[in-house]
């Protein structure tokens, strides 16, 4: 067994412990509930904006929330003379927050629009949108050792998340919110949904630049660890 693949069967049963897989659950019941109250003209639309808003939850704090408790548990700080490396840490975390994303939109998903959806642009959404959020909170919280010091910094985070959901909503079309992060895996979910004339064009943006973002936050990422964690820099 690689060490990958142990500490994701790890990560699972820590967030197992930890309620996530039940707030998990809460969150299926409760979006279904909403969802199936909508106007059914107005669901596949309002989808993108419902699965996107879950996943700041998902992957943004649950990833906030397993350091912190890492942290005041001195496990996180152990690691670091164990032979994981460091990016394989935030593989692990990244990976089975995603794949906790994943099968909780399919989930919600199935019960409220049915087949008719284009699987494979949501699944590649999904995952491309919770694997950057899980490691953009993993340098918002890096830096801080409680909630209550990550609590407001994350706000302004989740205020630049949020802008292409907030442009959606809003029925804008601005060029530039291309250049944000989320806007590309936004784009797949729209195609999955079938919201607006996508292109092909549009679907090679919204993989390429989906993975081009993840590259650099993984990067981002390893030099927070190295900073905040190993260092202990400006905590």
């Amino acid at each position: 067994m690689s060490r990958l693949s142990a500490t994701m069967g790890v990560d699972i049963r820590l967030q197992v412990r930890q309620g996530f897989y039940y707030a998990a659950a809460f969150a299926v019941v409760v979006l279904v509930v909403v969802i199936n109250q909508l106007p059914q003209e107005n669901i596949a639309w309002a989808m993108p904006i419902l699965i996107s808003g879950n996943l700041l939850i998902n992957a943004f704090y649950f990833i906030g929330g397993l350091v912190l408790l890492e942290k005041s548990e001195g496990s996180l700080e152990a690691q670091v003379v164990t032979p994981l490396r460091t990016g394989e840490y935030l593989a692990s975390k990244t990976l089975t927050l995603s794949l906790l994303s994943l099968f909780e939109s399919l989930i919600i998903v199935a019960l409220t629009v049915g087949a008719d959806v284009r699987w494979a642009s949501l699944a590649a959404g999904v995952v491309l949108m919770a694997a950057m959020m899980a490691l953009i909170g993993f340098v918002a919280v890096s830096r801080y050792d409680s909630i209550n010091e990550f609590l407001f910094p994350s706000i302004v985070y989740v205020l630049f998340l949020s802008l292409p959901m907030a442009l959606y909503l809003g029925f804008w079309e601005i060029p530039l919110i291309y250049l944000h992060p989320l806007q590309a895996p936004l784009v797949l979910m729209k195609d999955a949904f079938g919201v607006g004339q996508i292109a092909t064009w549009e679907l090679v943006y919204g993989a390429g630049y989906s993975a081009l973002w993840i590259g650099l936050m993984y990067a981002w990422s390893k030099r927070a660890f190295v900073r905040f964690v190993i260092r202990k820099e400006g905590t």
